[in-house]
């Protein structure tokens, strides 16, 4: 592994697999495994999808949860340590909804991104295949999300994109 780590950004659509793709990319690695969260519970459904993440990692993986502060948590981690952050779309839909400067929190972060410190594995949502939202808001979304990974895809060493459960190198 190279001395400033390497990082792998993983796109797809919802259910495409993403997530426990990167699982498994990061625990054919030596633990110990970080896994930053970015969601937030703010229902009863999403509480339920963040155990059932949490229960199929299993042991080994410690978590952090970052849902705003993915840079600074970036920043802090050891050096040569498999990372796992689970996603760029729920970190960037947090910080609209906190009315943050998106440009700045977006530039920050692939600032960060672009000097991994070991194996890094970033999980995206591909949100631009689908139609024009009918709604401002929603376009707002699709355009950042859109922004985001376009930044971090070109300063990541490998792109995966999942379809279907099946990763396709992009880059």
């Amino acid at each position: 592994m190279p001395d400033h780590g390497e990082l792998t950004f993983i796109i797809g659509g919802a259910r495409s697999g993403k997530s426990a793709h990167a699982e498994a990319l990061a625990t054919a690695l030596p633990s110990p495994w970080t896994y930053i969260a970015t969601a937030e519970a703010y229902d009863e459904e999403m509480r339920e999808r963040i155990a059932l993440h949490r229960t199929r990692r299993g042991e080994g993986w410690s978590t952090i949860d970052a849902p705003l502060d993915l840079a600074d948590a970036l920043e802090a981690l050891p050096d040569n340590q498999p990372v796992l952050v689970d996603c760029l779309t729920l970190w960037l839909t947090n910080h609209m909804l906190a009315d943050h400067d998106l440009e700045q929190e977006c530039r920050r972060l692939a600032d960060v991104l672009s000097r991994p410190s070991g194996p890094w594995f970033v999980v995206s949502n591909e949100v631009g295949q689908g139609i024009v939202p009918d709604n401002a808001l929603a376009r707002r979304f699709r355009d950042a999300a859109g922004r985001l990974n376009q930044q971090v895809a070109a300063i990541a060493d490998t792109v995966l994109l999942m379809v279907a459960g099946l990763p396709l190198k992009v880059k």
